[in-house]
């Protein structure tokens, strides 16, 4: 098998392999040949290559979102490593593992005019679980005989090795990005079929947790006095909690479980659309609704009505269930129980009692009033982005993957009950549209699932590069609603008429995708009105030959209108 000469790009390839990471995807360029040449060349690798670092990023986030399991990146030095760093805040903030393995010059070609080169030692410390900075290390030499040479090869070689050790196990055992800075000295290309490293292998670090029943008496007490309580579902993989659970919490009477698009939860009893439900209350419903005790699961809550309600109307308790961290998201945390959710359902539950209430029969009376009301409203409205939501989830493909571009896109969605056979994902760790293309065809290739990615104009063609990518499965679907601009500005405060509001804010444009679905060799397909994207829908679904893009234009105008007069209407 073909290695490269150099000792520490071998020590990093077989590292990862030892650690079952063998995602590896790179992007092109000098400096990170002898990385590119090890992971390439080797057998149980799968490699990935994609240009553009900032795709390339997400495209391996959504890779990680799928396998559950830490996606290596390979670049070039220079601002080559700068361009991953949205994928990494969001991998930082979504707990995806990411391992950041950026090539380098060795640190006395730092700062003195050489090319392609930055300060890259603690690059993304402010968003990185481990930085691992290695030492360079030089081609083995037959004619090294120097003794204090060798010494110091064999100590950068063992630093090398403690430290690449030290960060695969922190993406594994922490669920987030990491990142290793190799820099390497000329030659980069030669190789040799020697294996010259037999590497340390550190074990992860095992994480022991215990909730004793003495320890949980206090929660429990509270849980059983308490006739109000709310848990709060943000974003979940799919089939995180046991049913077994779930079935336990939807029928407490006392219970109500807000979950949103993101949450891939269900049970009868779930409230899915939580804007339906608050958007519309007065001082007295929110009083009604205001829990004593909260319960808070999984990751960033996208409704900002919730967290405006939580925060005014506050619990006696706020419980965040993470075995990583907890969010003050509502300003009233009083306990992390740090361990896995399922664990600490199943050490807390068979201690609680059911107690008289009318908390969730209220307000799922409540709920059903809202749902007919949604239903009249969407039935009488024209054409716009709301109407377009409608149709458009009425027609997924059942038992698929939905993948959402973020800003309104994501919101719309949260607004209608959905197939609950679809698994669904968004960018919520930063809630950045930068990267929501790339992720989903990252995450179409992982899952190896029929997928469909959702997105507003403005998120899709600030990510086209994410179709500048040799992977894209030939079921992906894509559907842009084009309304010509930044639709969700305009659902903000502030002045909608000037030309200043239209050119910064809204970004108005003409474009089209369908230039980008010629040069990329997508199938396109386009409507304008709910006959148009009826016929449209027929033909796209059918077209499973190669990767399609269905856009759907709609009037740039009037749907903040709409939107808001929707809440007005439930009112």
């Amino acid at each position: 098998m073909k290695y490269s000469s150099i000792p520490v790009a071998q020590s990093v390839v077989l590292l990862c392999l030892e650690k079952g990471i063998n995602h590896i995807v790179i992007s092109p360029g000098s400096r990170n040949a002898p990385l590119t040449i090890g992971f390439t060349h080797h057998p149980e690798m799968k490699t990935y290559s994609v240009v553009d670092e900032r795709s390339a990023a997400f495209f391996a986030l959504g890779i990680a979102q799928q396998i559950q399991k830490p996606v290596a990146l390979v670049c070039s030095s220079g601002s080559a490593v700068l361009n991953y760093y949205p994928a990494i805040s969001e991998a930082f903030y979504s707990d995806i593992p990411l391992v950041v393995i950026s090539a380098d010059r060795p640190i006395e070609r730092i700062d003195i005019g050489d090319g392609q080169t930055i300060r890259q030692r603690n690059v993304f410390e402010n968003h990185i679980l481990y930085s691992a900075n290695l030492y360079s290390e030089y081609v083995p030499d037959s004619t090294l005989t120097d003794p204090k040479l060798i010494q110091k090869q064999r100590e950068a070689t063992k630093h090398n090795q403690q430290e690449i050790n030290k960060a695969l196990n922190e993406a594994l055992s922490g669920q987030g990005p990491v990142h290793i800075n190799v820099p390497f000295y000329e030659p980069l290309y030669n190789t040799t079929e020697e294996k010259l490293v037999n590497p340390i292998i550190v074990e992860e670090p095992v994480k022991s947790m215990e909730l004793t029943e003495a320890y949980l008496q206090p929660f429990v007490k509270k849980w059983n006095s308490a006739k109000r309580k709310l848990v709060i579902v943000g974003v979940l993989q799919p089939n995180t909690i046991e049913q077994q659970f779930l079935d336990t919490l939807g029928d407490d009477p006392s219970v109500l479980v807000f979950t949103e698009t993101t949450s891939n939860l269900h049970h009868p009893n779930f409230f899915t659309r939580i804007d339906n439900i608050i958007g519309s209350l007065d001082d007295n419903g929110f009083k009604n609704l205001q829990p004593e005790l909260l319960v808070t699961i999984g990751g960033m809550i996208i409704s900002k009505k919730i967290k405006a309600f939580l925060r005014e109307y506050q619990p006696d308790q706020h419980w965040h269930i993470d075995p990583k961290k907890a969010y003050d998201t509502f300003f009233c945390l009083n306990k992390h129980f740090k361990v896995p959710v399922n664990y600490f359902w199943n050490q807390f539950l068979p201690q609680t009692s059911t107690v008289s209430s009318d908390y969730q029969k209220e307000w799922l009376a409540v709920r059903t009033q809202r749902d007919l009301k949604h239903q009249e409203y969407i039935q009488d409205m024209g054409w716009c982005d709301f109407k377009a939501f409608d149709r458009i989830l009425s027609r997924l493909r059942s038992g698929s993957q939905l993948q959402l571009g973020n800003s309104s896109t994501v919101r719309y969605v949260q607004l209608f009950d959905i197939d609950k056979t679809l698994k669904v994902f968004c960018n919520r760790g930063t809630s950045g549209i930068d990267g929501s293309t790339s992720t989903a065809v990252g995450a179409a290739v992982g899952s190896a699932m029929p997928t469909t990615l959702i997105t507003g104009d403005l998120s899709f063609f600030y990510d086209s590069n994410a179709l500048w990518n040799a992977h894209l499965p030939k079921d992906f679907k894509i559907i842009v609603v084009n309304n010509s601009g930044g639709g969700i500005f305009r659902i903000l405060p502030g002045d909608k008429t000037s030309q200043a509001f239209e050119t910064y804010f809204e970004t108005v444009h003409n474009l089209d995708a369908s230039h980008l679905c010629k040069m990329y060799g997508l199938a396109y397909f386009s409507a304008e009105n709910e006959g148009e994207l009826a016929e449209a829908q027929v033909a796209f679904y059918a077209e499973n030959d190669r990767p399609c893009l269905l856009e759907i234009k709609t009037p740039r105008i009037e749907n903040d209108q709409v939107l808001l007069g929707y809440f007005k209407y439930l009112r």
